[in-house]
């Protein structure tokens, strides 16, 4: 049942059946090992060759004497020398004991091997251009047939075997078939050696048995991924090889399984990517590496894989369109179905597997010009700013408070962001995840600490938005007085519309003021920040709430020409047990709501809080500060390192006194007339990955308890209230599953025409800065809209374009220069207050920090040596016109 490792599973059998009967069993044969491992990343060949080369040797032998061959030629690659050393070592050691050679043990069999070594070519490891090679001719492929078991080397039948195929010919016979076929799955047989690399913990070869899921390599045996990224994809077979995303790590693997799902076993080859791999990248560099080894006999190879590589440059670099897919979709199927050789035939697998599996990504590379990994550096630009989902330049307010321009440094924040207060406070920071200074193996600049000392330090008065001199009489409606509402009806009112927001409760904020505590937002900072986007086209209508005191219809007929609904997920999710509705049991959006808004104190005893995000820690934290508490913990089902909450909040939770239990479930409320008792858990334990890259949570029978509890908190979710939203009216909008509105992404448009929705509503509980985000794009939207212009926007690359001087220091003093930690109160002071937490730095820190910034924007705006200062010039007068 063995099936050769070379990559393309033929029966081993089989084909020395073939060798056999070729010639009529008379004449010169050949048999051949084929040891030119040319996949990057992948040295399994090489690694038998120089740990036990005898085995290879044996194995050859077997070989010979079943296909009649008497002499066998070794073609190994010059670039293992140590492989090379070593077989030679062992050729030499078997030919002294008489295991090669004539008449070997008297027994009239005569079987020799020498050594070829080949020059690198890839495409050599193809058998028939492999012969051509040891011939001394060019490493060009040839027709098939006849097959080189028919008319191979100099003409005669020649059998070719991969080194891990013929390590495996001892042991079937020494063992026996019976014994060999119990391990692997029926049609493949026996174990498999993969170089395991990529962005994963263990590297290294591993030899598993034939069948066993990729999830299973991946996760319990490389162990998941490196860092804090997900892991995306694995690429098996080498450059030829396809992407198989993580929702497909179940897939077993063998010979057909691989090939159903676009890809091949190559030789071994498994290279792990994660969520900071850009695939569209991944196909260009194995499409380059395709291009540059075709042997260039066939014109669809040599042609195709450079034309493709050339879409695939384009794509990468901002300059396709979606006639670029169908163009590469096609013509990677014309190289696949026309070349050949295996090298032209498998070429486009990378192409057309990440076309496949990863298509909305080459859409955003085309459509959004963004790279989600941050990789293609033209559609990139500086980090910072391609991840932040406003566009804000980190870069340049960074550059600005290294040079102590703090005043130009806040106009740099302010232009793209309308609550930089806010947003200095409880921004999730995605620009520093992407960092290039943390990820090269420091701690990444503290951006948000950055731009929190700058929003302290300057009066918001230096910015002065730009508006537009026409006043516009189409009304528009904002439904929520969130982040993502006020954003809205602020751009909306700075192109000339007039607006008017509704917001059900007594006071404007939203999730900002309802959810988020006073020692993270202090509510004079939300406040003044919110006071000073509201102008005279704004109308704001609080105690308003949607399917109450009106409805879209009721919009439309007070004239309104576009409605922005934005009202947040305002209802927390169950969890599904029997007595939820006993007295003590809340969810955490409406404990906090009724502490910020009406300072009532519902927290009391013993508190357990449900969850592990931002909103499960907010609510632990403020519990803990009221008045009749005795303790808090927090419960989260999967580890602490897996809880989404932000770091430095569980580490402040955990400093002030909160107890972290982690990996229970709970499964049973008990109660005593009615009121809260305590709840029974079940431990934990991690089991098999699941799709999202993570260790499912699997109860362990007989490991329950029983907390006693006063208090309880859910916070394991919160869903909008479409029940407001949806009335059963004609024309009502659509809702998914997941109980948000439906809208079309690219342009937030629901299914009714001039109804727009964005932030929680539609993606459910997210972040702020998100929410703002859509805020901005709703309000082009909308304009555009009303306009009757397309409502698509045309995206633009966010490279960098002004040139700031840096600041003068060396790379070595720069290296040397530790990440600022920002200040905190003391936990004594803060535990039982609501004082704000964090402390912004001082000019000395602030600048100390700055300065660590790598400035990847001078990549694109470092003047050339004889043009510096009309640089400098042009920046300065950007920077005039802005201020």
């Amino acid at each position: 049942g063995l099936r050769g490792r070379g990559g393309a599973g033929f029966p081993t059998g089989k084909k020395w059946e073939f060798a056999r009967a070729a010639g009529n069993g008379t004449g010169q044969k050949y048999i051949i090992c084929n040891a030119d491992e040319g996949d990057p990343g992948a040295y399994m060949d090489r690694s038998l060759l120089e740990g036990n080369p005898h085995s290879v040797i044996e194995g050859m032998f077997i070989a010979g004497i079943a296909i009649g061959a008497k002499e066998g030629i070794i073609y190994v690659r010059s670039e293992y020398p140590l492989a090379i050393k070593h077989t030679l070592i062992a050729l030499r050691q078997a030919r002294e004991l008489g295991l090669l050679g004539n008449n070997i043990l008297n027994t009239g069999i005569d079987f020799d091997i020498e050594i070829v070594r080949g020059a690198g070519a890839f495409v050599c490891g193809e058998e028939t251009a492999l012969i051509r090679s040891i011939e001394g001719k060019m490493g060009e492929p040839r027709q098939r047939p006849p097959y080189p078991v028919q008319k191979g080397l100099h003409g005669r039948p020649t059998c070719i075997n991969n080194v891990e195929t013929l390590c495996n010919i001892p042991l079937i016979i020494s063992e026996g078939a019976d014994e060999y076929a119990k391990i692997g799955v029926p049609g493949n047989s026996g174990t498999k050696i993969f170089s395991l690399v990529g962005k994963v913990r263990n590297t290294g070869l591993v030899e598993v048995p034939m069948g066993i899921t990729i999830g299973e390599i991946v996760f319990d045996i490389g162990g998941g991924s490196i860092g804090k990224a997900g892991i995306k994809a694995v690429q098996t077979g080498g450059p030829s090889g396809g992407c198989i995303p993580v929702s497909m790590f179940d897939l077993p693997i063998d010979y057909d399984s691989l090939a159903k799902a676009g890809s091949i076993m190559g030789s071994g080859g498994m290279i792990v990517m994660d969520e900071t791999t850009c695939m569209v990248d991944i196909a260009k560099y194995y499409m380059n590496f395709l291009k540059d080894e075709s042997c260039g006999k066939c014109y669809t190879c040599r042609k195709g894989t450079q034309r493709m590589y050339e879409l695939l440059e384009d794509i990468t670099e901002g300059r396709g369109t979606l006639e670029h897919l169908d163009l590469l979709e096609e013509l990677a199927h014309v190289v696949a179905d026309t070349t050949m050789c295996g090298l032209g035939q498998t070429a486009p697998n990378p192409v057309l597997s990440t076309l496949r599996y990863f298509r909305e990504e080459y859409i955003e590379h085309i459509i959004d010009k963004r790279c989600r990994a941050v990789v293609c550096k033209n559609l990139v630009g500086a980090p910072c700013q391609a991840t932040c989902p406003i566009g804000t330049e980190a870069w340049r307010y960074i550059a600005h408070i290294s040079r102590g321009e703090y005043e130009e440094a806040y106009i740099s924040i302010r232009h793209e962001n309308p609550f930089p207060s806010i947003c200095a406070r409880v921004c999730d920071h995605k620009c520093e995840s992407r960092c290039r200074l943390g990820q090269s193996g420091d701690r990444p600049v503290a951006i948000r600490a950055l731009k929190r000392f700058v929003t302290d330090n300057v009066d918001p008065s230096v910015y002065q938005p730009k508006r537009s001199s026409e006043k516009k009489t189409e009304k528009v409606a904002v439904v929520g007085a969130g982040p993502g509402g006020l954003t809205a009806a602020h751009y909306l009112s700075l192109m000339g519309y007039p607006v008017t927001i509704f917001e059900m409760d007594s006071k404007p904020g939203g999730m900002l003021l309802s959810c988020i505590p006073a020692y993270r937002l202090p509510q004079d900072v939300l406040t003044k920040e919110i006071e000073a986007i509201l102008d005279e086209n704004i109308t704001l209508k609080c105690n308003s709430a949607l399917g109450t005191d009106f409805t879209v219809n009721s919009l439309f007929k007070d004239g309104y020409q576009a409605i922005f609904i934005a009202v947040g997920a305002q209802k927390g999710r169950q969890l599904q047990l029997e007595g939820e509705d006993a007295e003590g049991i809340l969810p955490s959006i409406e404990f906090l709501k009724a502490f910020n808004q009406n300072g009532l104190q519902l927290a009391k005893g013993k508190v357990g809080v449900i969850g592990g995000g931002n909103s499960a820690v907010d609510a632990a934290r403020t519990a803990l500060r009221q008045e009749n508490v005795e303790n808090v913990t927090i419960l989260y089902r999967r580890t602490q390192e897996e809880m989404p909450a932000f770091e430095e909040e569980i580490e402040a939770a955990i400093q002030e006194g909160i107890k972290l239990e982690t990996l229970v479930t709970p499964v049973r409320i008990e109660t005593d007339n009615g009121r809260l008792a305590g709840l029974e858990f079940q431990r934990n334990q991690l089991g098999k990955m699941d799709s999202s890259g993570r260790r499912r949570p699997e109860p362990i029978e007989g490991s329950n308890f029983t907390l006693p509890l006063d208090t309880l908190i859910v916070a394991i979710s919160e869903q909008p209230d479409v029940n407001s939203i949806q009335p059963d009216i004609e024309g009502g909008l659509e809702i998914t599953k997941w109980n948000t509105l439906q809208v079309n992404e690219n342009t937030l448009e629901c299914n009714r025409p001039g109804v727009f929705a964005g932030g929680d509503v539609v993606s459910g509980p997210n972040t702020v800065i998100a929410a703002i985000a859509d805020g901005k794009k709703a309000a082009v939207i909308i304009d555009r809209y009303i306009r009757g212009e397309e409502l698509r926007q045309i995206e633009q690359p966010r490279i960098p374009k002004i040139f700031i001087e840096p600041y003068p220091i060396d790379e070595e003093e720069q290296s040397e220069i530790d990440r600022i930690e920002l200040p905190r109160v003391p936990v004594k002071r803060r535990s039982k207050s609501f004082i704000e937490v964090e402390r912004a730095m001082s000019d000395a820190d602030a600048e100390h920090e700055a300065i660590r910034c790598l400035r990847c924007d001078l990549e694109f705006t470092k003047p050339k040596s004889d043009e510096p200062e009309i640089a400098k010039a042009d920046a300065q007068s950007e920077m005039e016109i802005q201020k």
